[in-house]
This record gives C-alpha cells, structure tokens and sequence, in this order.
C-alpha cells in the first residue's frame, strides 16, 4: 500500500527507511549527500591557498570566484574559474589532500559540468601534501603541466596547454 502511495505522487508515504529497503530488495544500496545551506565556508588554508595563486593571473584573464554549477538544484561549485577569450579553466583549490582519487573525480565533474577547456588542481606545498603526490606519480599523466610551466602560461595571460598541477 505504501509503495503504490508512493507511486502515485504522495511525497509523506516515501521515507529514507522504505527507500532503503527498497533498494536492497532491487539488489541495490542508497547512498545520499548532504551539503552545507548558506554562505559557502572555506577554511583559512584554502583561502590563504587561493590567495597567492591570484596575483600570478595574468591582469587580461578574468577570475570567478565560487563559481556555482549551471545545473537546477546541484548544490556544487567551482572554487575558482579562469575565463579568457578562447578558453577557460577550472581552479580547484586543496589546502590538505586526503583521497587523492577522490579529490581528481570531484573536480574533474565539476569541471565537465562548468564546460571549463582547462582544469588547474591547486595544492598547498606541505611535506604531507608532497608525500601523497610522490605516492600517486600517475597524477602527472592526468596533469602533464606542471607549476612552473603553468604559472608561467597564466601570467603572460595565454592557455598553459594542459591541465595543470600546481604547488603553492
């Protein structure tokens, strides 16, 4: 009874417990997210992080900060996005990595769906952060352009050619 409710529209006869249920019947697990309402919060690393990334910008390139993603009721946004004439790049700033994987999917997602040319993954230069990168040396295949170079690329205000890893 309460499933066919449910089917008919009745929003109060679905609860997290019957959709639970339901979707171990259906050989399936419920996974659910929750995001913070309001103002976004940020720590203090990722701003200080952010803050010495956007002076090296090239004065022609504009910077977007929190850069909402264009899709009704996506909660997610961008910490920063590039934009010059022809291209554009998503700045995902990381002040302490944990999952690194998980970190490179999120950011990936969100930089398909801004439709960013470009994604610069940003990572404070702390001894945990460099030990986790000389663990993962297959992110320089994901990000083949390094520091240096990138920097260099966005401070003459031109396209670094690649997705970027960038240690500040």
């Amino acid at each position: 009874m309460r499933i066919a409710r449910a089917e008919a529209g009745y929003p109060s006869a679905l609860t997290i417990d019957l959709i639970a249920r339901l979707a171990a019947v259906l050989g399936m697990q419920l996974a659910a997210s929750l995001y913070p309402d309001g103002d976004p919060v940020r720590d203090r690393a990722q701003l200080a992080l952010i803050g010495r990334f956007r002076p090296r910008l090239a004065r022609a390139l504009r910077w977007r900060d929190e850069v909402p993603i264009p899709i009704a009721g996506d909660r997610r946004s961008g910490d920063g996005l590039i934009q010059a004439e022809r291209w554009s790049a998503l700045v995902e700033a990381e002040s302490r990595v944990g999952d690194l994987q998980l970190v490179e999917r999120r950011a990936a997602a969100k930089q398909r769906d801004l439709g960013a040319s470009r994604l610069i993954l940003l990572i404070a230069d702390t001894r945990h952060n460099r030990e986790v990168l000389r663990l993962h040396p297959e992110l320089l295949e994901r990000f083949p352009v390094g520091t240096r170079r990138c920097l260099a690329a966005l401070g003459r205000g031109v396209d670094p050619g690649g997705d970027c890893l960038v240690v500040l």
